[in-house]
């Protein structure tokens, strides 16, 4: 497990961005909270007013806003990801 900042993550079961989102997560051994929106509108609404945003995923590392998948693999291509997820600052 890496120590470092809070990762959440609203996603639904077979959303394949969420399920890629998710194995970048894991395959870099970080332990996140996954929130899933499916059948729960309460949840879906409380990602949609945090986020500004309706689409799936939407991850948190501490209090920075990621977005979603593509910016989740921006931060990773540019070696961001790291830095935000040890406590830095990026996004």
């Amino acid at each position: 497990m890496m120590d470092g900042q809070k990762v959440v993550m609203y996603s639904t079961r077979f959303c394949p961005y969420c399920m890629r989102a998710k194995a970048l997560l894991e395959s870099k051994g970080v332990d996140f909270e996954n929130i899933p929106v499916d059948s729960s509108m309460e949840k879906r609404r409380e990602m949609m007013t945090r986020s500004k945003r309706s689409t799936v995923p939407q991850i948190w590392v501490g209090e920075t806003h990621v977005g979603g998948c593509d910016e989740l693999y921006y931060l990773e291509r540019n070696g961001e990801l790291d830095a935000l997820l040890a406590g830095g600052t990026s996004a």
